[in-house]
């Protein structure tokens, strides 16, 4: 696996990105006294920052690694609507697939003092999307697949991805015929606890240990029922590979009649926030260049390992991921 050449190919990639866009807003400052009123932090706040998260972070990740992404996802007709697409902008990313709604933008506000989170609250509509919606949505996807190398469904469980969305972007002729093999492009899911059955039949899930013991029905305690458990979701789903992450443990590949162990690279953990996104991207970029499977959730093992040792959403960049290699050899 020559990494140059690998990354030389992510260049050429495009991806499309569908799920839940999310606006990460964090809140820094110091905490020194207890309030009055109760007993209660008071922080002291020194900044404000706003991050990517959701579908809007994987897009993101993408063009961190050198390549074109397109998102599609919806906002609300407020600031945190217009926040979250002007930095989609100026990241490169093309939002020409985000619908406007009357529905609230998704936004995280999450207060950090002295290094530690206090508290998080979140300004969300969880309502599925209706049919309306489906229909204006697959009419753009129609619209631009044929420009685009694969698809990532980022699924946040905040009402943007349902069952009746993933059925139509799987039974579309377009999206049949681009590709190889009969499966057509490759479509990978960031699942959400209660939504497995949405999945069936996609190429990729990338569950953590606590989505995939609850998506199969196997508490993952141990090898034994890891195994069990990878396993028994690709039977369930039909789909061609599950990847599960594991934390400090790293991930584990399930593919037909083979499962592959990667030991995590991370060198120090700080926050895990996003992680999973980095996970996803990384991955379908290296798939969609032609790397195996297996490959490709090596370079994904490495991108998380970067991403975990920083604080809040963050991204790999192809020289951290040069860097991240080269320590390991």
């Amino acid at each position: 696996m020559s990494l140059e050449n690998i990354i030389e190919d992510f260049k050429g990639r495009n991806i499309l990105v569908l799920g839940d866009i999310i606006l990460d807003h964090y809140i820094w400052g110091k905490v020194t006294r207890i309030s009055p009123e109760a007993p209660v932090p008071v922080v002291d706040v020194t900044r404000e920052s706003f991050m990517l998260g959701g579908a809007a972070n994987v897009a993101h990740n993408i063009v961190s690694l050198g390549a074109k992404a397109t998102v599609i996802g919806m906002n609300g007709r407020d600031v945190a609507g217009e926040v979250l697409v002007k930095m989609l902008g100026q990241k490169g990313v093309n939002c020409e697939g985000i619908f406007i709604s009357d529905r609230p933008t998704t936004v995280k506000t999450r207060v950090i003092a002295n290094n530690q989170q206090v508290v998080r609250f979140d300004r969300e509509n969880r309502q599925y999307i209706d049919n309306k919606m489906i229909e204006r949505i697959m009419k753009y996807l129609n619209s631009v697949i044929s420009k685009h190398d694969a698809i990532i469904i980022s699924d946040y469980e905040k009402g943007m991805v349902t069952s009746g969305l993933i059925r139509g972007i799987l039974n579309n002729s377009k999206i049949k015929k681009k590709g190889k093999g009969r499966n057509g492009m490759f479509v990978a899911v960031d699942p959400k606890i209660g939504h497995f059955d949405f999945y069936k039949r996609v190429s990729l899930i990338t569950p953590n240990v606590m989505e995939a013991s609850n998506g199969s029905k196997v508490e993952i305690k141990d090898e034994k029922t890891l195994l069990k458990a990878g396993k028994t979701l690709m039977t369930k789903l039909g789909c061609k590979a599950v990847l599960i992450t594991r934390g400090e443990q790293g991930m584990s590949l399930f593919e037909k009649n083979k499962v592959t162990h990667i030991p995590t690279v991370a060198r120090k953990v700080y926050d895990v926030t996003g992680a999973g996104d980095t996970v996803i991207s990384a991955f379908t970029l290296a798939h969609a260049s032609g790397e195996s499977m297996e490959n490709s959730a090596v370079i994904a093992n490495h991108a998380a390992g970067i991403v975990v040792g920083e604080v809040g959403t963050a991204v790999a960049t192809p020289e951290q991921l040069f860097e991240s290699f080269k320590s390991k050899e």
